[in-house]
């Protein structure tokens, strides 16, 4: 049985930027696929023009939210194009085998036969310019979009590719935390056109990098940083590798699973919810660091057991979460208007509704939300498609109705206790309350009276234990009298991720 061939895309390399670093392999390749065969990464590079004919892919980084979706989307459009035509030649500026991460997709597609030409990348002028021995000098190649998760706790020479913006520039002087300063006055190189007539090498420091360069960085910009003394997000790096170290070394956490960590991740995220509310009277942050540092442990315990299987990292749930909040942030990120906190949860839902490809309006409610939210939030989906009271004083009249219900002979407790509790919230919903945060606030109303009342009763000598409700009620009402002060409910948002 003879088995067909697959698709086939041969990959070739434009160079760093002139023409004449371009091998005559690649230019027999280019000759030898028609011009609607042929295709090129961006139409942006000096010796593009070598690919007469080619689609150009700019337009995907016209459209596209990020680089992630930028390189799936071409990698996506080339499978096609091989599939219709049997063979395909790409084009990529500098080499296929450095860092373009087309390629790598093209490499892992087991759909078509990824075909790479070796080709000279703007490595070999940059180590001529510089005049180094990147082995010798121990150079660590980073991409400029990752430079703070790619080059977490890394020190020493770094070279930063894809700094094609000064805002690329900018994001990689804020991924290093130094209170003392001493990074700004750090040695750098812009590497900007290599091999080209407008070659510019320009020694700065890395506080001016952005700045430093005359017309600003553009595609064919780099960055050179001899030794870099403090890491990129070295905190967190060692954060991240404690939690490494304790899930192989730590009997208990080497037994814990995603299931097994359910109960500790609820109980430490209401730790948070405590220590927000007893900020005032903490006078500090010391709690609400602490609590903020054991939930986010729960967080990278979780990511380092996905980690360990082979799944995901944690690199993958931060970079997640940023590219989604700039996808649902347009206003921010994009050409889309929104003045006022309205338009913005408007255009939150509905991307996130065309983002989950969702049918029904309460998708994506957790089903395992404590009871009270999971009300409010199910009647604030219906209220936005329009079932809903007009106001409040519809709301009302069904708690004396339901409690009616709850009452009646031959009421079912279980399903009319719930109408009644379901009414209450419907009620609070209305009048702009939580209803998760005023119980609590009852609660500890009700509780800080009730110790009050211990309290009373210790100092009189009498025994809760052994006494009637007459006395408990005097105690009360005196406690109630007194200077006691209630918890005001905190009010929660509603955009949730």
């Amino acid at each position: 049985m003879t088995v067909a061939a697959r698709p086939r895309v041969t990959v070739v390399g434009l160079g760093p930027g002139a023409p004449d670093h371009v091998t005559t392999q690649t230019l027999a390749a280019i000759e030898a696929v028609p011009a609607h065969q042929r295709f090129v990464r961006t139409a942006q590079h000096p010796s593009a023009h070598l690919v007469p004919g080619a689609t150009t892919f700019d337009d995907v980084y016209d459209a596209a939210e990020s680089f992630a979706d930028v390189y799936a989307e071409i990698a996506a459009r080339l499978v096609a194009a091989a599939n219709e035509h049997g063979h395909v030649l790409y084009a990529v500026p500098g080499s296929p085998l450095v860092l373009e991460r087309t390629v790598a997709l093209l490499r892992a597609d087991t759909r078509v036969d990824a075909e790479l030409l070796p080709a000279m990348s703007f490595l070999d002028v940059a180590w001529a310019r510089l005049d180094v021995d990147p082995i010798e000098a121990g150079v660590r190649l980073i991409d400029g979009h990752e430079f703070a998760t790619a080059a977490a706790g890394a020190t020493g020479a770094l070279l930063v590719a894809h700094t094609h913006a000064n805002w690329v520039l900018t994001d990689i002087k804020l991924a290093v935390d130094d209170p003392t300063g001493a990074i700004d006055a750090t040695p750098v190189v812009l590497l900007a056109g290599l091999g080209t007539d407008a070659e510019q090498i320009v020694d700065t420091t890395w506080a001016e990098m952005d700045r430093a360069l005359p017309g600003g960085a553009d595609h064919l910009t780099s960055l050179y940083i001899p030794n870099l003394g403090v890491a990129p997000a070295a905190g967190y790096a060692r954060f991240h590798q404690l939690a490494r170290t304790l899930r192989e070394r730590c009997p208990w956490d080497i037994e814990q699973t995603h299931q097994s960590l359910v109960p500790y991740l609820i109980e430490e995220t209401y730790e948070v919810v405590d220590a927000i509310a007893a900020l005032a009277e903490a006078g500090n942050d010391d709690e609400l660091i602490e609590e903020l540092g054991d939930l986010l442990y729960q967080i990278e315990f979780h990511a380092t057991i996905a980690e360990q299987e082979g799944r995901f990292t944690i690199a993958d749930v931060t970079a997640g979460i940023h590219d989604k909040l700039v996808r649902r942030h347009p206003h921010v990120f994009g050409s889309v208007e929104a003045d006022d906190p309205d338009t913005v949860l408007a255009n939150w839902d509905a991307i996130k509704r065309a983002e989950k490809g969702r049918t029904s309006i309460f998708d994506g409610v957790p089903g395992s939300l404590p009871a009270l939210s999971y009300a409010h939030k199910v009647q604030h989906k219906a209220a936005k498609v329009g079932f809903d009271w007009p106001d409040v004083h519809g709301a009302l009249p069904k708690i004396a109705e339901e409690a009616a219900e709850l009452t009646a002979a031959d009421a079912d407790l279980v399903d009319e206790g719930g109408d009644l509790l379901f009414s209450v919230v419907n009620v609070l919903r209305h009048l702009g309350v939580d209803p998760e945060s005023a119980l609590r606030a009852a609660t500890n109303k009700f509780r800080a009276r009730f110790e009050a009342v211990e309290a009373l009763a210790a100092e009189r000598g009498i025994d809760l234990h052994h006494t009637d409700l007459a006395t408990l009620d005097t105690l009360w009402n005196e406690v109630k009298q007194s200077s006691y002060v209630a918890i005001s409910p905190p009010q929660g948002g509603e955009i949730a991720t």
